[in-house]
């Protein structure tokens, strides 16, 4: 295991982002004993997953898909890299920016989204991902946080990132200096200054433990939290999940719901995918019916998705829709799986889901299981590599069955930019998480809540996904959400959101006696003390842009609902 150590920056090298990580105190303790994570310590990450991938001869294999009105278009490992290398040229040539600089990446998913990646860490840049749907002010947050230099924009959603360029904007960003769109037209788009560049750049010199990339979280409300990660860790995040668990293969095709500003969209749809030499589907925004027809036309092999999704496409696949014969592997994460819908995936697919918990602070999934080693109800075992155990608040380790704190160590873990919350999530070299597990016997986690959506009933701890869990194996539900609201009596009640499916209100007899079915329901399938004392039904759950369910929202509206 090892501690950071701190070395001197080389001239002509922007040093921001190596003095704004934690202080060493506060950085968790690091485990690179496994051989396939120990990497060189000049290690430039996009070189290593691009440039080897040409020495081993994958020029002309697919790398990249993607859906157009005139049809499908294919990119290769050779015409990716050198898109790849011209845009690295304009970033250095052009905008004269130097290693070090932070550069904004702002677009949904597409092949110049993810070239533009690749090239911003190539040219020893920092990328700075961020989520199309984001506003001016969230925006503003993120480069001033950053200190952000350069902007690399899909035009169609500029609109929203000018105002930080404009000086006099209560937006105004005085660090943004450059922004340049692609996917426009004229002699200043990426594209036309790209088309002027060579085909052939030199990895800059990085180390591996250079900051390469800055995510912030999403999914949350506050000041945003950016999580910086290094080369190396771009590579464990190709490497540690995959290499164990989802075990892709060079002819495997890639897709997913996920945008690549979200690390679990970065991994399953970038870097892991060209780290095997196999290829991935990219597209700005899928619906349940639009997703399952391009697994199809595709012929995907590879599917990462939230919950949410595989339990539409399963109802899709059951009423007759199209089969995805060629579909293998099915990752679920960002939000909890329920045992319903793991269980109806299987039925309609014959697929096991592979379940994973990941986090921004630790770039990807650390718990997993697939195919034979699934148990039921668990999230799986930790990926080899990391470890994890259950605690209570002093951190001491519980017993198995006990319910406590997350707390995770590996060769990934969490330094947010100048933020004093690292030491929230950081303690004693441990990452927490913010969940709740159990752990059984044999070393398989069982997730519960979020740490501060543990209901609080009455002197009973309900965590709101087992309830929820319930409540999607009655037939009549089609989605649901399950928070504490207050209670004079109890302090808090179980409260629940539920989306029903079509005509499931009048087959019930309307709302009241759907409501009583649905109490009644979850009092015969878990203990009765659990059950949801308010019931409203909604014809949407507020979701974030990645699918995680807005928890937070749905409490701000339990706060004003009495029960039903």
């Amino acid at each position: 295991m090892s501690r950071p150590k701190s070395r001197p920056m080389s001239a002509g090298v922007d040093p921001f982002a190596r003095d704004h990580l934690p202080p060493a105190s506060e950085w968790p303790v690091f485990h690179f004993d496994r051989p396939e994570y120990r990497y060189p310590e000049r290690l430039n990450a996009a070189a290593a997953l691009l440039d080897a991938a040409l020495a081993r001869g994958w020029g002309e294999r697919i790398a990249l898909h993607t859906a157009g009105s005139a049809g499908a278009i294919h990119c290769t490992y050779a015409q990716l890299a050198a898109q790849v290398n011209r845009i690295a040229g304009v970033l250095v040539d052009d905008l004269k920016l130097v290693p070090g600089n932070r550069v904004l990446l702002r677009g949904p998913n597409s092949p110049m989204l993810a070239a533009a990646f690749l090239a911003v860490v190539k040219a020893g840049l920092i990328a700075v991902p961020t989520m199309p749907l984001l506003r001016a002010r969230e925006l503003k947050q993120i480069i001033d946080k950053a200190q952000v230099q350069a902007a690399l924009c899909d035009a169609r959603l500029l609109a929203d990132l000018e105002p930080c360029r404009t000086a006099g904007s209560e937006h105004h960003c005085a660090s943004l200096a450059q922004v340049l769109c692609y996917h426009a037209d004229g002699p200043d788009s990426l594209e036309a200054r790209a088309a002027a560049r060579s085909a052939n750049f030199a990895a800059c010199d990085t180390g591996r433990d250079d900051v390469a990339l800055i995510a912030f979280t999403s999914g949350t409300t506050g000041q945003p939290k950016g999580t910086m990660h290094f080369h190396r860790d771009l590579l464990v995040m190709s490497d540690a999940f995959p290499l164990h668990v989802l075990r892709p293969q060079a002819d495997d095709i890639f897709i997913g719901t996920p945008p690549l500003a979200f690390t679990f969209g970065l991994g399953g749809l970038l870097t892991m995918p060209l780290r095997c030499g196999a290829s991935a589907v990219l597209a700005e925004r899928y619906t349940p019916e639009t997703l399952l027809a391009t697994i199809a036309q595709a012929g995907a092999t590879v599917l990462f998705t939230a919950p949410t999704m595989y339990r539409q496409l399963a109802l899709l696949l059951q009423g007759g829709a199209a089969p995805v014969p060629r579909l293998a592997r099915c990752v679920s994460a960002g939000e909890a799986l329920p045992d319903a819908t793991r269980e109806l995936w299987r039925s309609v697919t014959g697929l096991e889901l592979i379940d994973g918990i990941g986090a921004t602070e630790m770039i990807h999934i650390f718990i997993a299981a697939a195919g034979a080693d699934v148990r039921r109800g668990a999230i799986g075992k930790v990926v080899p590599g990391y470890r994890a155990q259950v605690v209570d608040d002093e951190l001491r380790p519980l017993p198995p069955g006990a319910v406590g704190r997350l707390a995770v160590q590996g060769p990934s873990g969490c330094r947010y930019l100048a933020d004093p919350r690292q030491r929230n999530y950081v303690r004693h070299g441990w990452n927490l998480t913010g969940d709740s597990f159990t752990m059984d016997a044999d070393g398989y986690f069982y997730y519960q809540a979020r740490s501060d959506d543990m209901i609080v009933s009455a002197g009973y701890n309900i965590a709101g996904p087992e309830v929820e869990a319930a409540l999607l194996r009655h037939p009549a539900v089609a989605e649901c959400g399950v928070v504490a609201a207050p209670d004079a009596e109890r302090g808090q009640r179980v409260a629940a959101y539920v989306v029903p499916k079509p005509g499931a209100l009048d087959a019930q007899g309307g709302a009241a006696a759907l409501r009583r079915a649905l109490q009644d329901f979850v009092k015969a399938e878990i203990a009765p003390y659990k059950y949801p004392r308010s019931i409203e039904f909604v014809e949407r759950l507020p979701r974030t842009e990645t699918g995680k369910l807005q928890r937070f929202v749905l409490r701000e509206m339990a706060r004003g609902q009495g029960p039903s």
